[in-house]
Formats: structure tokens, C-alpha cells, sequence
């Protein structure tokens, strides 16, 4: 019961009494409910129509090839220009994205352009609405209370991760696609009406609109190699779950290691956001700030350990367990990542900083599959899972020796100081 008192106790204190921070959480629950609805329906309805994992592999690839070329303008812009309205812009056009999939479900056949199409404006959108997401949280909360808002904001991010894969497995063996994706854009907009609820009280200085967008995009990578803390610890996340990850292979291991179908790729999704959500709710009552850089190469090390044990697995109630071990360990590389990278840059810088933290954010996640899929249809799914975590193992080996100011610093404030 103790601790069941705590977290009644934190929920009406500190930034939860913060109305725009509460507005900010409601509106990104839904934009990330409908993104994980439709993510778990896109990729179940590729490879009902293909069976083909290559075909999983370009769900992937169309998704991140948007955000490599616009990540650099997005976030130059969220320096420039409020970042709200960018948001709000940018989840319209998410919302079309899910109109044009219903249609396209509606309409019927086999074939795969229509929506691979559509992933490509998707992914333009996330190119904008990644950034800005992670760039407006700072300007919302106070700086003290910055740490927590991130735990709290990926805790109920993950929650919204265990509700839309299973919603969107029952919707789609229910009502197929048209079921699915008409609610990703009712979700889509009500996330957009949400942010209009949202206050910047604490937004900080613009960055100065001199010389070039090329010219203030290099300012930003010079200022992320010369920090190593931020530098090695986006880098290992983009390199142990680009290698390591699992996710695009979940539709066959449903359908042909586990034999669960559709509804089962939904909990296996669900499980990994389970994970996440566990931990994130213990962090945000109880935010840790000791041996950060330690906690994030142990975090990364069980990530990869988890995703080896998935990939053996031929038993279900194990594969889900051993993917909720996963996101529970993602959670806390997460919100140590997070953290690193709010307390070591200044606003004016943040807008740019977090459009590199997207790419390789979207390399790990997007490009990952498509890496997955490639190694699937070369290797087999099983034989590619194995490889790809102890890939990650071996990246925790590697990131450990090369970035030894990342393993050594003790608490988040002094990453500002690094």
C-alpha cells in the first residue's frame, strides 16, 4: 500500500497541477494512440496482402526516407518560429495520412503503392512533429521540474503504446482497415484540438534568423560532437536498436513461429509498451539521478539480452515476457537519454538538437525494421532476430570504451557542465 499512497500523492502535485502540461500529456496520448493503432495495422495488412518480409522492410524505409531530408529544415525551424502551431500543422497532416488509409482499406485489392505513398507524407509529418514534440516540453515546464515531466510524459506515452497495438489487432480482425484507421483520425484530431489548451511559459530565446539554414544546422552538429554525453548517448540508442531491434519482425513471428494471428501481434506490440509503462510509472514518482551513465549502458545491456531471449522463444506467454523485459529496460534508456539531452542544451539550440535526436531516433525505429526485414528475407526471421541482439551487445561493449564521459557522469546536471 505504500506505494500505491505515493503515487496518489504525486499525481496532484508538482507538474500535474501545471494545466498546459496536462493539456501537452492528453494531446500526445492521443497522437501516439493513433500512431501505434496504425502502425500495428499498417504492418499486419502488408504482409497479410505480400507475406513478404521485404515488403515489411519498405513499411519501414518509406517512413524514414521523409524524415532524412526534412529533419534538417524541421529543426532549424523550431529555432525560428513558435513551435506549437508547427505541431498542430504537422498532426493535420498526420490526420490526412489516416484518411488516406481508410480510403485506400475501403477500396479494396491486393496492391501495396497506394499505401506506401501514404507512409512517405506520414513520415514527412513525424519529420516536423518530432522534433517540435520533444522541443516544447521544456518550454512548458519549469527547468526543476523537467526530469519528472519526462518520466511522466514517456509513462503515459508507453500507456498509450500497450492500448493501440491491442486496439488496433481487435479493430482490424474486427472490422478491418476501414474500422482501424478511421479511429487513428479521429485520435489525430482530437491531439490537434488538445494543444490549443497548451501554454509556453517558459519558452527561452529564438535562435538568431543569420545566415544560412545550412550555416545554423552545422552550428547544431558542431555543438552535439563536441558534447559527448549527448553525442554517445543518442548514438547508442541509434545503433542498439537499429541493430538489435525486433518489432518488424513481430508479424512473423504471429503468424508463423507463435501461430496467434492478429490479435496476438497486437500483444506481443503491447508488451514491450507494458514494459515501458511499469518502469515509467515508478519513474515518475520516483525520478533516479545517480549514476545515470552507468544505469543507461546496464539499461541497454538487458535491452539486448530481453530481444535474445525473444528471438529464441517459441513459446508465447515467454516471447511476450521477455519483450516486456525489453521495453522496460528501452524506458529507462529513454528517460536517461531524455534527460542528458534537456539539461545539456539551451532553447535556442533545441529545435536542432532534437531534429538530430529524431533522425536517429527514426534510423533506430524505421530504418531498424527495414534492416530486420532485409536480414529476414536473407537469413530467416529467427536467425535475424539472434543476430541483431548480439549486434547490441556488442554496440554496449564498444559505446562503453569510446565514451567514457557518458559511462562515468553521475547526475543529470552535470551534463550541462560536459
Amino acid at each position: 500500500m505504500p506505494p500505491v499512497k505515493n503515487l496518489l500523492r504525486a499525481f496532484p502535485a508538482g507538474i500535474y497541477r501545471n494545466s498546459g502540461f496536462r493539456a501537452f500529456l492528453l494531446a500526445r496520448l492521443a497522437g501516439m494512440f493513433a500512431t501505434q493503432v496504425q502502425a500495428t495495422v499498417v504492418v499486419w495488412q502488408t504482409y497479410e496482402r505480400t507475406h513478404d518480409a521485404l515488403a515489411l522492410a519498405y513499411v519501414g524505409l518509406a517512413q524514414f526516407l521523409p524524415m532524412l531530408f526534412l529533419l534538417m529544415p524541421a529543426g532549424d525551424l523550431m529555432d525560428r518560429r513558435a513551435r506549437k502551431p508547427i505541431l498542430v500543422a504537422s498532426w493535420s497532416v498526420a490526420l490526412l495520412c489516416a484518411c488516406s488509409l481508410w480510403r485506400i482499406s475501403g477500396q479494396g485489392g491486393s496492391g501495396m503503392t497506394g499505401i506506401y505513398l501514404t507512409l512517405l507524407l506520414f513520415g514527412a509529418s513525424r519529420a516536423f512533429s518530432g522534433p517540435a514534440v520533444q522541443s516544447l516540453l521544456p518550454q512548458i515546464v519549469p527547468r526543476a521540474q523537467l526530469a519528472q515531466a519526462i518520466a511522466a510524459n514517456g509513462m503515459l506515452m508507453r500507456a498509450a503504446s500497450i492500448g493501440g497495438p491491442l486496439l488496433g489487432g481487435f479493430l482490424y480482425a474486427w472490422g478491418g482497415g476501414v474500422c482501424a484507421y478511421a479511429v487513428c483520425a479521429l485520435c489525430f484530431l482530437l491531439g490537434v484540438l488538445l494543444l490549443f489548451g497548451v501554454e509556453t511559459r517558459h519558452a527561452g530565446e529564438r535562435a538568431a534568423n543569420t545566415g544560412t539554414m545550412w550555416r545554423r544546422f552545422i552550428l547544431g552538429i558542431a555543438f552535439i560532437r563536441e558534447r559527448p554525453l549527448i553525442l554517445g548517448s543518442i548514438s547508442l540508442d541509434l545503433f542498439a536498436v537499429l541493430l538489435g531491434g525486433a518489432v518488424a519482425l513481430l508479424p512473423i513471428y504471429a503468424e508463423e513461429i507463435l501461430h496467434v494471428g492478429a490479435q496476438g501481434l497486437g500483444a506481443l506490440r503491447s508488451a514491450l509498451a507494458l514494459g515501458e509503462v511499469g518502469v515509467g510509472l515508478f519513474l515518475s514518482v520516483h525520478p533516479f539521478n545517480r549514476n545515470v551513465g552507468r544505469n543507461l549502458f546496464i539499461a541497454v545491456s538487458v535491452f539486448g539480452l530481453a530481444n535474445l531471449l525473444f528471438a529464441c522463444s517459441r513459446v508465447f506467454w515467454l516471447s511476450f515476457a521477455a519483450l516486456m523485459l525489453a521495453g522496460a529496460a528501452d524506458m529507462v534508456s529513454v528517460y536517461i537519454r531524455g534527460a542528458l539531452v534537456q539539461f545539456s542544451t539551451p532553447d535556442a539550440m533545441r529545435g536542432r538538437v532534437s531534429a538530430v535526436n529524431m533522425l536517429f531516433i527514426g534510423a533506430s525505429n524505421d530504418l531498424g525494421e527495414f534492416r530486420a526485414g532485409v536480414f529476414a528475407a536473407c537469413f530467416g526471421a529467427v536467425p535475424a532476430a539472434v543476430i541483431g541482439s548480439l549486434c547490441t551487445l556488442g554496440v554496449v561493449g564498444l559505446w562503453s570504451w569510446r565514451f567514457k564521459p557518458l559511462r562515468q557522469v553521475g547526475r543529470f546536471e552535470e551534463a550541462a557542465e560536459k
